[in-house]
């Protein structure tokens, strides 16, 4: 089975809670246009001269949303486009980026499909919507007046909007859209590679299926599993929070460690990398003598790995790309490393990093990060003044 790049957090209905108290900040791959900085018009549309195909260091997001940008939550990103739920009011969802409407141009709007809705998920061909009593994936590539697909339940069935989760299974942005899942999972977070799922249950177990062709699903094995598996080498630990990127895959535990297993080939595992290895080689920065040769690099982690951050942070949230990954701790501070080739590690270059490193950006500004959404080539942060000042209206000075 063949699944598109989605990361979906648990606690996606707290942060909802707080969604108009949140600045986003974009890095990484525009080369659609799909970071809207906000020194543009939000009724520009940007050409392809006034697009950085690069953006190294992050830049604070516009918006398509008359109400401001406060009152908008990223909920997902796909290769050219990314799309933002606006939470207040009569909610409905934001898409920036590519644009298939003849002729295909870069830009922003509002879905006018999406009204009432509770979250959305996207692909680079079909947009999921999620409302009280049904769940609907639209095409992106053509203009329909249906949609493609469509599910119906009842407002008791509903999961709250928790895609990619529906009652009685979850959804993929690919035909066949439904795919079925035990009840006896008790599963509260589900999260999606490129060709593999990682699902954790109630009781904090992990369990992953698909393809474990560059050793995604933690077992120890390169084969493929049909069902749900228990990630033995996690038994007896209570894990908080899962995600996938292209064909690796990250947890949190309760106490806010941090695993990583799958490939590693940019890093994306906080592992020595070769690529970083001949990076660093082909920029002089090494001598390249025998023992550099021979240095120990680790491409594929087939079992789960311990991955300690620098003084010795406690992990909250976690979102991976498709070679790069991103952490939040309990103090605001963004870590990521990965493949950066296109700025999407937020560090003002386009070095790939296999440690852990904290982006400075936004510490340096007093900011705190306070949600972290990953697509395949770049990352969006939303973040929060650490001593805000409050006006009389409720508003807060932010940079």
């Amino acid at each position: 089975m063949t699944f598109n790049l989605v990361n979906f957090n648990h606690q996606r209905r707290r942060r909802r809670a707080k969604c108009f108290s949140m600045i986003w900040f974009g890095f990484g791959f525009n080369g659609f246009g799909q970071i809207n900085y906000s020194a543009r018009s939000a009724k520009e549309s940007p050409s392809d001269e006034d697009v950085e195909v690069k953006e190294v260091a992050p830049v604070r997001l516009s918006t398509c949303c008359s109400d401001g940008e406060k009152r908008l939550e990223l909920v997902g990103a796909s290769w050219s486009r990314t799309v933002f739920l606006q939470c207040a009011g009569d909610s409905h969802v934001c898409l920036s980026g590519f644009r298939s409407d003849p002729p295909p141009q870069k830009g922003h709007s509002c879905f006018p499909q999406s009204y009432g809705c509770l979250d959305a998920q996207i692909s680079e061909s079909y947009l999921t919507l999620a409302f009280k009593d049904r769940t609907e994936c639209w095409s992106l590539d053509k203009k329909d007046s249906s949609p493609v697909w469509m599910m119906k339940h009842t407002p008791e069935e509903n999961t709250g909007g928790r895609l990619p989760l529906v009652p009685g299974g979850y959804v993929v942005s690919a035909p066949p859209f439904l795919h079925e899942l035990s009840p006896h999972l008790c599963c509260v977070s589900l999260a999606l590679g490129m060709e593999h799922a990682v699902l954790l249950s109630a009781s904090g177990t992990v369990y992953t299926w698909g393809s474990s062709s560059h050793g995604q699903l933690g077992h120890g094995e390169l084969g493929r599993e049909v069902e749900p598996r228990v990630v033995e080498a996690l038994w007896g630990m209570a894990m908080k929070g899962v995600a996938a990127g292209g064909w690796h895959s990250v947890c949190i535990s309760g106490e806010g460690d941090l695993y990583t297993w799958g490939w590693n080939e940019s890093g994306q595992l906080g592992l020595p990398s070769h690529a970083k290895q001949r990076e660093t080689l082909q920029g002089g920065t090494a001598a390249g003598t025998e023992s550099d040769r021979k240095e120990v690099f680790i491409s594929i982690q087939a079992f789960p790995a311990l991955l300690d951050l620098p003084e010795e942070a406690e992990v909250t949230r976690v979102s991976c790309g498709s070679r790069h990954t991103a952490a939040l701790t309990c103090t605001g501070d963004l870590y990521t490393w990965g493949w950066g080739e296109y700025g999407q590690l937020g560090h003002k270059t386009t070095q790939t990093l296999d440690q852990p490193t904290r982006v400075d950006f936004f510490a340096d500004r007093g900011l705190r990060v306070v949600d972290v959404v990953c697509g395949p080539w770049n990352t969006f942060v939303s973040t929060e003044e650490k001593d805000p000042t409050t006006h009389p209206d409720g508003s807060h000075d932010i940079p």
